[in-house]
């Protein structure tokens, strides 16, 4: 860019090379500035149309096909995102180069509009100073007003040390010495706050950052904390919440129907890692507008052996959903005591396998399948949250005509393709478990899916990226007792980091006879009516 300081050349050829210099920049800078907000527009266009693919992709989220909508969402948010990154970076190039700054921001694309800052920040006002005096010709100013900008800002995480100050007394008539009693702790002997503890087993276990990542996080803050200290507080504290946990687990199984589902997980061994599992038992009555509250138990076993699962709900019966893992049919088996499990199936994964065939194969059958079992599902939408009674007379008047014809056309498939072709696997991987499919048109309070439980287990599932493996059974064995605590206060609406921080503070002093308490729906409710 030419200095506007430089001298001006003397002679009219120099001054004449000068002009024509200056021209040619500013017509470049004109055309990219118009090829930057030619890229910015078709930027912009490109974000509107996956925008209206994604509201549509949302729509059809629970419709044609729950795992393709699922990825179809999460590829069109990622490419929005990158194309907004994109276009901003166009738009302020265009900006930059435009000789018309006005210009410039005229032509800037269409923004959303902005949502107004939360209320209940609070608020920093900053006061640029005013001039005292009129610039214009020196006079006195009076206030008019004021126009008020308000930016977000966010402040790092602060450290502070908590000195727990106890005076000691003395009587001056019997010399007696008296001090007030020492305040508990969340964990014996433990120099960390409750706050503290429920931050790191909150990153662990619900934002899945391992315990060597915290410890660098927190040096870079200027606190040094070792990952055996770490580890310390994480099976301090777990020992603390333990029961908890196990409240929770009475009340998972004081329920009359369950979701069951399992995953697996690494689990360090000599010289090698090895498959363990976890098991989550969801009670979850709101989809037919049950009262008890929702809640999420995990199990850990180092082996996916049915005896499992056995173990688990020894004692209990009920309605269970879940996938068509053998290990569960001694459960169902009607001389069980106390009683035998009712088994009710998952028509997701009967979809799933024809969603499966229909996109490797395009296959006539498969693509016919998942219309038809897509149809149960848009009913399905329409009544949850209705009494059971209610959703029992909506299927028996809409549903089960749709399950017979299903049946029917299922069984005439089946007729003409062979047993050992890719669809007639996929046919027969339903039809032998058809009384379990359609078990949900009897009883208004089963779920057409298992979803709860798959639900519950993508936390564990997004964990696996990051902290690789448990680093034996007995981590196993906690990990499953905190991933109870934090799912059941997600379950419930409740941030399970404030939660945990008000348990850690409280539970060493709460009588054990209301624990109750302290759950997290219990807990909301009292913190709603504290605001109130």
């Amino acid at each position: 860019m030419q200095d506007d300081a430089a001298p001006l050349p003397a002679d009219l050829a120099s001054a004449h090379a000068l002009i024509l210099a200056q021209r040619e920049a500013l017509l470049a800078a004109q055309a990219r500035a118009s090829a930057a907000e030619g890229e910015a527009r078709l930027r912009a266009l490109e974000i509107e149309r996956l925008k209206l693919l994604l509201a549509k992709a949302r729509r059809e989220q629970y419709g044609q096909s729950s795992e393709r909508g699922r990825r179809v969402i999460e590829q069109l948010e990622l490419a929005i995102a990158d194309l907004e990154e994109t276009a901003s970076a166009a738009q302020t190039a265009a900006d930059l180069a435009a000789p018309d700054p006005s210009r410039a921001r005229s032509q800037s694309r269409a923004r959303p509009a902005r949502r107004p800052l939360p209320e209940h920040l609070p608020r920093e006002r900053v006061v640029h100073p005013a001039p005292s005096a009129c610039p214009c010709c020196g006079g006195r100013l009076r206030k008019l007003g004021e126009d008020v900008t308000e930016t977000l800002e966010r402040v790092p995480a602060s450290w502070k040390v908590v000195q727990h100050v106890r005076e000691k007394l003395v009587c001056r008539a019997c010399e007696a010495i008296t001090q007030p009693p020492a305040p508990s702790h969340p964990i014996a002997r433990g120099r960390a706050g409750p706050g503290l503890l429920a931050e790191v087993l909150s990153a662990k276990y619900g934002a899945h950052l391992p315990l060597h990542r915290q410890s660098a996080i927190y040096a870079r803050e200027g606190v040094e904390l070792d990952v055996s200290t770490l580890a310390d507080w994480v099976g301090a504290a777990a020992a603390t919440l333990a029961p908890l946990v196990e409240v929770v687990r009475r009340h998972v199984l004081a329920g009359a129907r369950l979701h069951a589902d399992d995953t697996p997980v690494p689990v360090l061994a000599k010289g090698k890692t090895r498959t363990g599992r976890l098991w989550t038992y969801v009670r979850d009555d709101r989809p037919f507008g049950g009262a008890d509250p929702p809640a999420a138990l995990f199990r850990y076993s180092p082996d996916r052996s049915g005896a499992h699962p056995e173990r688990h709900l020894a004692g209990w019966a009920g309605l269970m959903q879940a996938d068509a893992y053998a290990g569960f049919n001694r459960l169902y088996e009607g001389a069980r005591k106390p009683g035998p499990v009712v088994e009710a199936a998952c028509w997701a994964h009967a979809r799933r396998k024809f969603f499966e065939l229909a996109q490797l194969k395009q296959a006539p059958i498969a693509i016919e399948a998942v219309r038809r079992i897509d149809a149960l599902f848009a009913v399905e939408r329409e009544i949850s949250g209705l009494s059971a009674a209610e959703r029992l007379a909506i299927r028996a008047a809409r549903s089960r005509p749709l399950v017979q014809e299903l049946e029917a056309w299922m069984r005439a498939q089946r007729a003409r393709i062979s047993a050992k072709s890719d669809a007639g696997k996929v046919v027969d991987y339903s039809l032998k478990r058809w009384p379990a499919l359609a078990r949900f048109l009897d009883d208004g309070r089963l779920c057409l899916s298992n979803n709860a439980a798959e639900r519950s287990l993508r936390g564990v599932a997004v964990g696996r990226h990051n902290w690789t493996f448990a680093g034996s059974d007995a981590g196993g064995e906690r990990a499953a007792a905190i991933y109870t605590l934090i799912e059941t206060a997600k379950l419930n609406d409740v941030d399970p980091r404030a939660w945990l921080a008000d348990v850690l503070a409280r539970l060493p002093d709460h009588p054990a006879r209301r624990i109750e308490q302290l759950l997290p729906w219990s807990w909301k409710t009292a913190a709603l009516q504290a605001a109130a």
